[in-house]
């Protein structure tokens, strides 16, 4: 691998503000460019044509995979193409099919090593399973093309990190997705990207409880007692400095948080409103337990800023940023 990595970014749902992020990605990297070969998979007109919607004209090059890559500091088109035209704000279930095969062109780039990294802007999951894609998320799709058994959801941002035990299921599975197995492998999933990854070499983790007051003492519900503090001590005893389960209105409480190097919460929105409360416009999905290193923006496809050029001329690129950001740093970990 050269000293340029290769980062490769998928954009998203073509009717979505991923198109705009990425020219505006493009026209930064022109300015102030990241110390990489930044390599887009979509459809060239249409990123094109998107471009130059919020005025933006930034150098597109094809993607030449046995080259050292080009010239000055042009992002490189993976052509993706779209099969129905593309209105923005106005998603079309028959462009599903190249949203899959972008996402499924880049990961499978990053497991062969032609990537060292992979970012993906947001896809919008209702069209996906529309068109027929069993699609619950980027996290579980790629844990599903990795072929590994469980992957971590991490949000970086805001001076937070936040691990999920659960991801993208209803309140009311949630319970029962709450297993012994699946607390400690998260905690150690967790703990193992920290220090290999983050270079944190002896991280502090807390966990949060699954219940109000995490569970006071079984009369709001026993899963903390028969579950989540069980799965704690396991990780305790395989060397992990894990404190919990803590209640979530407490662990999150400025002064409690910064005393750990992440939280793992139970489920999505327990752990999310308030790391998105600190970090919203700069804050990054990373996913532990791939093979590749992967970040996205913590943000969706925002349909409403798409639709209407003045809005998407002024949508903020941070997050995408940020993204491509986090990945590089990681990437300087593995290397190191």
């Amino acid at each position: 691998m050269s000293d340029r990595p290769a980062i490769a970014i998928t954009a998203g749902e073509p009717a979505g503000i991923g198109p705009e992020l990425i020219a505006m990605l493009a026209a930064r990297h022109q300015e102030r460019p990241w110390p990489a070969r930044l390599i887009v998979f979509g459809d060239r007109d249409v990123l094109a044509e998107r471009a130059q919607r919020i005025g933006l004209h930034p150098h597109f090059v094809s993607y030449e995979p046995m080259s050292a890559g080009p010239a000055g500091n042009a992002v490189e088109i993976w052509d993706e193409r779209v099969i129905a035209p593309v209105e923005p704000g106005r998603p079309d279930p028959a462009n599903a099919a190249t949203v899959i095969a972008m996402l499924t062109h880049a990961a499978d780039g990053c497991a062969t090593g032609a990537f060292a990294a992979l970012v993906t802007a947001p896809v919008q999951k209702s069209v996906l399973l529309d068109a027929g894609f069993a699609f619950t998320g980027h996290t579980e799709f790629l844990a599903d093309r990795a072929h590994v058994p469980r992957v971590v959801m991490l949000l970086v941002g805001g001076g937070l990190r936040v691990a999920l035990v659960t991801t993208h299921l209803p309140l009311a599975a949630v319970a029962a997705a709450i297993t012994r197995t699946a607390v400690a492998e998260t905690i150690g999933i967790l703990a193992t990207a920290l220090r290999d990854q983050f270079g944190i070499p002896a991280p502090r983790i807390a966990v949060c409880g699954l219940n109000p007051h995490a569970g006071e003492g079984g009369h709001l519900g026993r899963e903390d007692l028969d579950i989540v503090a069980p799965a704690i001590a396991a990780a305790r005893a395989a060397g992990h400095d894990v404190a919990g389960p803590i209640p979530a209105d407490t662990v999150f409480v400025p002064d409690n948080a910064r005393r750990y190097d992440a939280i793992v919460a139970m489920y999505h929105d327990q752990g999310l409103p308030a790391l998105k409360a600190a970090s919203f416009g700069g804050g990054v999905n990373v996913t532990l337990g791939l093979p590749f290193i992967r970040t996205s923006v913590d943000h969706g496809t925002a349909l409403d800023l798409a639709a209407d050029a003045d809005k998407a001329r002024t949508a903020d690129p941070g997050s995408l940023y940020a993204a491509v950001d986090v990945a590089l740093e990681l990437v300087a970990h593995r290397r190191g």
